[in-house]
């Protein structure tokens, strides 16, 4: 496999707020030791796709095997969600504050309680 072969699977990107420098920590849970950080949301984001590619390079540089993510065929990647449009406004306005997509910080959000909710 290529490396934009594997820069297009769905690896599953981890973003945890850091409390005490503030920012952001991003990992990929299936890339053992790929971890990177941000300062805004976009940063950690932008980052964390970054490291992934020296990650993978890395690894292929030194002939590992390079593990793929786990079967994802059952899940489409979307879900329709209805909301009261009271936090619909809240949410693009906080997007809009960190300078991404109304998306990217659903998603944040989801996988940030996700991993809250993982620990626990």
């Amino acid at each position: 496999m290529t490396l934009n072969e594997y820069m297009k699977l769905p690896y599953r990107m981890e973003i945890v707020p850091d409390q005490e420098e503030g920012g952001y920590s991003v990992m990929f849970p299936e890339l053992p030791g790929c971890v990177t950080c941000g300062e805004t949301l976009e940063s950690a984001v932008s980052n964390a796709e970054e490291a992934k590619k020296a990650w993978l390079l890395a690894t292929m540089e030194e002939g590992q095997e390079i593990p793929v993510p786990g079967s994802l065929d059952n899940y489409s990647g979307q879900f329709k969600l209805q909301i009261p449009k009271s936090l619909h406004r809240q949410l693009s306005e906080h997007s809009k504050q960190e300078g991404i997509s109304m998306n990217q910080y659903c998603l944040y959000l989801l996988s940030r309680n996700d991993a809250i909710h993982s620990q626990g």
